[in-house]
């Protein structure tokens, strides 16, 4: 596998994103979904991820958002076929690692209540509950988590 940064404008990214969104969409309301679309995952503090097989197929995909001072981590995915090899560990890891590079002093996300290894993922990799922070709004279909940096 190879993760490397990408614009999220691509054919294999848009419809690996579409999915990502599908499979949300059926676990959430609207509302409680706060998903980036293609446009904004092209503005400038935006590292967008994008993990390849051996054979160039995006499996993956991963995203933080520079909010002056702390890295919002967004639209971590992996493809179903691939689940349970490191893909998403291996994501998590080169966000944390480029948003440190970046003088980032801490990772933030949202997640949803529905999805246990995207939970189980973040805990592991150092990630704590916390309040919600930004322009997020308490949900209880939300969890909000960070990692210092």
């Amino acid at each position: 596998m190879i993760i490397t940064q990408e614009s999220p404008n691509q054919p294999d990214v848009i419809a690996m994103l579409d999915r990502l969104d599908t499979y949300c969409g059926e676990l959430y309301p609207a509302e409680s979904n706060h998903l980036m679309d293609i446009g904004s995952l092209m503005q400038p503090g935006v590292v967008f991820l994008v993990a390849r097989d051996e054979h160039g197929a995006a499996v993956g995909c991963g995203a933080y958002v520079d909010r002056g001072g702390y890295g919002e981590v967004k639209r971590m995915y992996v493809d179903p076929s691939v689940r349970g090899q490191g893909t998403g560990g291996t994501l998590l890891a080169d966000i944390v690692r480029r948003a440190k590079q970046a003088g980032l002093s801490s990772l933030k996300l949202e997640t949803g209540i529905h999805q246990p290894q995207a939970i189980g993922l973040y805990a592991r990799d150092g990630f704590s509950l916390c309040a919600p922070f930004g322009h997020y709004q308490p949900d209880p279909l939300s969890l909000f988590m960070e990692r210092h940096l």
